[in-house]
């Protein structure tokens, strides 16, 4: 059970509660050296909340390690080895490292599929992989060309085809777009589904996904990370919008707040200030909980009730 605080009365917009616990881990929680970890993927496994953190080591490249716990809060058990690395398997377009990994069951296939970005002297693009048992992948390598990222695959096929968010950059402009593909290696159909809103609106530099889309009765719940830029300093929070169920080209409400921002100490501070970065979540009923890199340095969890939030997106439908 996560203990839970009642909401700041300054922040009447957030929807999530961050735990008490926060940050629930940091590098010193890890079993070998490492610079930062953060922006870890999420799925349950094996009866237990599994995380695949982004680990920047001492040289300043990412990779992604496993760690398991029983109640998703403390009594981490991280692993020793990366199990996706720049050095074990990787091809020439991820030797500056692996980062920010999404993780979606597909129970067609029975596996987890990881979207991540892989970053190279080419750019960042997305690249996938799969797992039966988060000990060994298969990697399919990458499957957007740079410059493209944060990546996460829809939970199950919509008209027989495997969906997937994606941020692909044209100069300074960065919205969420849709791809679909039939096996998961060659995509196409590209369709833009969430701009950024310019100006000077919290998301109006640029937008991008966070978490796996997540099924409700009112269609796909979207996290997303909308950036504004103060002084020439980004700021990350986190935004909510809902696509069709059966169209997720159709977007059906967007909030136009943010509902998790930095503001506690841990996320104001860090390798990158003013940061809060969702990668993955776990669902149990109306409840989710959410695993983010705060300041690019620790990772933490806030949880939020879906019914709250499907409440409040109905006043912003589109």
């Amino acid at each position: 059970m996560i203990t839970k605080l009642s909401r700041p009365t300054h922040i009447t917009n957030e929807l999530f509660i961050r735990s008490p616990h926060n940050p629930i881990i940091t590098h010193k929680d890890m079993p070998y050296l490492c610079s930062t970890v953060f922006n870890p993927g999420a799925t349950e496994f094996e009866g237990e909340t599994l995380l695949l953190l982004r680990v920047e080591d001492l040289e300043g490249k990412s990779h992604l390690t496993v760690a398991r716990s029983r109640n998703g809060v403390d009594g981490w058990r991280i692993e020793t080895e990366p199990l996706i690395s720049p050095s074990n398997g990787a091809g020439p377009y991820e030797v500056f490292g692996c980062e920010d990994p999404r993780i979606t069951y597909l129970d067609d296939l029975n596996k987890w599929v990881i979207a991540y970005t892989a970053y190279s002297p080419f750019g960042a693009g997305v690249a996938l992989a799969t797992t039966e048992d988060f000990r060994s992948v298969n990697r399919f390598g990458l499957v957007l060309a740079p410059i493209n990222k944060d990546a996460a695959v829809f939970p199950r096929k919509i008209k027989d085809h495997y969906w997937m968010l994606h941020r692909p950059a044209a100069g300074d402009i960065e919205h969420i777009w849709l791809t679909v593909s039939d096996d998961l290696v060659h995509w196409g159909r590209p369709w833009c589904v969430l701009m950024e809103r310019g100006g000077p609106m919290w998301d109006g530099s640029k937008v991008g996904a966070n978490t796996v889309p997540i099924e409700t009765e009112e269609g796909w719940l979207i996290l997303f990370h909308g950036v504004k830029v103060f002084a020439g300093s980004p700021t990350y929070r986190v935004g909510l919008a809902l696509l069709d169920l059966e169209d997720p080209r159709r977007l059906i409400a967007r909030l136009p707040y943010w509902a998790l921002g930095p503001y506690e100490p841990y996320e104001v501070a860090g390798a990158v200030p003013n940061v809060v970065f969702p990668c993955g979540h776990i669902q149990n009923g109306d409840e989710i909980r959410v695993y983010y890199g705060a300041a690019d340095s620790t990772v933490c969890l806030a949880t939020a009730s879906i019914s709250e939030i499907l409440d409040a997106l109905r006043k912003y439908r589109v």
